[in-house]
């Protein structure tokens, strides 16, 4: 086919006069009669791809798509490009008898250009009987990755479309998709059986995109409201786990006066669809979602895209954050991170079977290793995708948080030599965290079996910790020293550039890791990165009017207020009582005891500094948590054993106790004397209370040090909950 005949059909069909980026290759490799395969980031115009071919050849294209919404968006445009409805159909089982008539008669007459189907549908011997008679152009394969049970998206079904194929004609197939690791084009391509195909690769740099991740505490809703109030009227996602986050976020949203809609699986067909139409239809501004929306939603001006929880994998996240900024306009994506969304995702894995565990971990491993790392967000993420970056000369160098506020950074030559040598020593069959292990002397069951811990490199760098090494491994991976083998998944080998390294070792700067302190729970409370800082000459100044307070009162400084809410009071500066109940850990009673001289300092403090304060904002609470809180309350004042308030609300005691803890942090007093005379008699009792009276810090580990196995981690907890509510609140 001439180039000329290309461009006429691109204008005559959808009106443009270039086509973008690899489309033209790519078509001209299908029309040609080549397997192709095209591998381009989300909003690259893959569809184009395969839909111009099919308009301009002669036959009917079928295009196997993973979603129903999908395939609704893309037939209705190309219906808006022709004057025939029947030019493109969906197959699948959303229809009745009657529509799947007369999808067949139109592919019969040849009006149907586009058959969009799932692969399910693929599957029914009708279809393939009634498929197999027809004249069929090619198979486009949409969202290939979901072939790979290394890809984000893995669909058993999608497996044997290799065979159903064959069985209704020897056509090209091209294979689509917006996310793949070098492990999951390989696996896309010896599964559809055509490792003969004419591979396109567009770079995944999405200049326009900002990248950045923050510590996430226990008052994230309050961090995703201000960021989204500066974006007020523009269009963007919020991306949660579970359909009762995306619920509870989109409900918090609403009573911030912030218009927004939830979407999930749960819903019904009809709410799902009203929802996305009112965001295309800018009828509402966010969207809160698990991921079973968005794939294929058409939208370009998405301006943010926010993780409330961090996803399973890079592909799952690249993919996500793709749906910002298509326009080429700004597009900003905020993820927040704490470690222990990270077990909690671990923990789901647990029922599955081994070799889907494995591939869980390590997928989620490279996720830790983006969030905790300090390097070029953007140059690790393309490294994830097999392609290299450029941190100071590349396109949108400075567009991520690291980037903008870069870490200090060590020599590490003799580090980075230690480690290459350690990978070597122990013959290139370790995944990265028994590589950490040897070189730290951390014993298992693995470095046992292979009696590495007999050798004498093993603890050869245990003067640093686990976190250092494991910090450095990611960085001499994106560097190419070391590469992760694509076969075994996840086992570290050592590159020529590395053997040579060895040879003629150079200086290597390695940038320190974000360190995140956690409370007992995994929450984070304070995070030593870039983002919001705490303001230290006022925090000095705070700790000193704590301990003042604390003297007078006769209680200790913590029972007043903890460091973490003297973080957040350094941060958002409350001037007023009801500011101050809004800070972490502090609510409406312990405002009212201790706060007056603290927001008076912090008053003067900002009028002399001329500091301008973040935006007024009081987050207002839906009262979905307020309910639970007020039902521990009455329950523990009729004295209900704690087993059974826990069973009725539906939750485990270590949760009951996390819902307590956080009722007398805000300064309600809480009585559960009754349940503590049962466990502990009143010695022990009034030895720990002396304890806490005493300590610098209410930290539980620091009180099962103290104790030494005397107490356990439930019954020194349960007495914290005692003392704060008698002593401080």
């Amino acid at each position: 086919m001439k180039e000329i005949d290309l461009h006429e059909a691109l204008k005559k069909y959808f009106g443009f006069t270039q086509f973008k980026g690899l489309q033209e290759e790519v078509i001209k490799s299908l029309v040609a009669g080549d397997n192709t395969f095209a591998i381009m980031p989300t909003g690259g115009g893959k569809s184009m791809c395969y839909q111009l071919p099919a308009l301009m050849q002669e036959g009917t294209a079928i295009v196997v798509s993973p979603l129903i919404a999908l395939m609704k968006n893309q037939v209705d445009a190309i219906r808006g490009v022709s004057s025939e409805h029947g030019i493109a159909h969906v197959l699948n089982s959303s229809l009745n008898r009657g529509e799947v008539a007369q999808v067949k008669s139109d592919i019969e007459n040849g009006i149907t250009k586009l058959l969009y189907v799932a692969p399910e549908s693929l599957t029914k011997e009708e279809y393939i009987d009634f498929l197999k008679a027809q004249k069929i152009s090619f198979v486009a394969i949409d969202e290939a990755h979901c072939i790979s049970e290394w890809g984000h998206d893995f669909r058993p079904e999608y497996r044997n479309l290799r065979n159903i194929i064959s069985k209704i004609d020897d056509v090209p197939i091209i294979g689509l998709t917006a996310t793949a690791t070098p492990k999951v084009q390989e696996d896309i391509l010896k599964t559809l059986g055509m490792s003969d195909a004419n591979t396109f690769k567009a770079s995944f740099n999405r200049p326009n995109l900002f990248y950045e991740v923050r510590p996430k505490t226990d008052d994230v809703n309050s961090d995703i409201i201000r960021f989204v109030k500066k974006y007020a009227g523009k269009s963007g996602i919020v991306y949660c786990l579970s359909r009762k986050k995306v619920e509870e976020v989109a409900q918090v949203l609403q009573v911030n006066g912030i218009k927004a809609v939830p979407y999930h699986a749960g819903l019904d067909a009809k709410t799902r669809v009203k929802h996305q139409d009112m965001f295309l239809m800018e009828d509402t501004d966010v969207v809160v979602a698990t991921i079973a929306f968005g794939m294929g939603i058409d939208k370009p001006d998405v301006r943010f895209v926010i993780h409330h929880d961090i996803p399973k994998s890079l592909e799952s996240y690249y993919q996500e954050t793709g749906r910002a900024g298509r326009d080429d306009g700004e597009g900003y994506c905020l993820a927040f991170y704490a470690y222990k969304d990270i077990e909690k995702l671990e923990k789901f894995m647990a029922g599955k079977p081994v070799a889907e565990q494995e591939v869980g971990h390590a997928l989620l491993q490279e996720v830790v290793g983006y969030a905790e790392t300090s390097m070029s967000r953007r140059k690790y993420l393309l490294h994830y995708f097999g392609e290299q970056f450029d941190e100071v000369n590349g396109l949108g160098a400075d567009m991520d948080d690291n980037t903008r506020n870069p870490k200090k950074k060590a020599e590490a030559k003799e580090d980075v030599k230690l480690l290459i040598e350690t990978i070597l020593f122990t013959k290139e069959k370790y995944k990265p965290k028994e590589v950490v292990n040897t070189i730290v002397g951390r014993e298992n069951a693995m470095l046992i079996s292979h009696k590495t811990n007999e050798q004498e490199f093993f603890g050869k760098g245990k003067d640093k910790n686990a976190n250092y090494w494991m910090a450095l491994l990611r960085q001499v991976l994106v560097v190419n020293l070391i590469r992760k083998e694509i076969e075994q998944y996840g086992v570290v080998k050592v590159t020529q550039k590395g053997r040579d390294y060895l040879e003629n070792p150079t200086s290597f700067m390695m940038t320190e890791d974000h360190v995140y302190d956690t409370d007992d729970d995994g929450v984070i409370v304070n995070a030593k990165s870039a983002g919001g800082s705490v303001d230290d000459k006022l925090m000095k100044m705070l700790k000193d009017l704590r301990k003042r307070v604390a003297k007078r009162q006769e209680v200790p400084p913590f029972a007043v207020f903890q460091d973490p809410s003297l973080d957040d009071m350094t941060l958002k500066y409350p001037i007023t009582l009801e500011e101050l109940s809004n800070v972490h850990g502090v609510g409406e009673g312990k405002a009212r005891k201790f706060g007056k001289d603290f927001i008076a300092l912090i008053a003067d403090y900002v009028e002399e500094n001329d500091i301008l304060r973040p935006e007024d904002l009081v987050v207002k609470s839906t009262g979905v948590n307020s309910s639970l809180k007020l039902s521990i309350i009455q329950n523990t004042d009729k004295k209900i054993p704690l087993e059974d308030i826990a069973k009725s609300k539906g939750l485990q005691i270590n949760e009951l106790i996390i819902e307590m803890q956080s009722i007398v942090f805000m300064g309600t007093k809480l009585n559960i004397g009754y349940h503590l005379n049962e466990i502990l008699d009143e010695d022990q009792q009034e030895e720990i209370f002396d304890y806490f009276m005493e300590a610098e810090s209410d930290k539980i580990d620091d009180a099962m040090e103290e104790f030494d196995g005397d107490y356990d981690f439930d019954e020194l907890q349960l007495m914290r909950i005692k003392f704060i509510s008698e002593v401080a609140n």
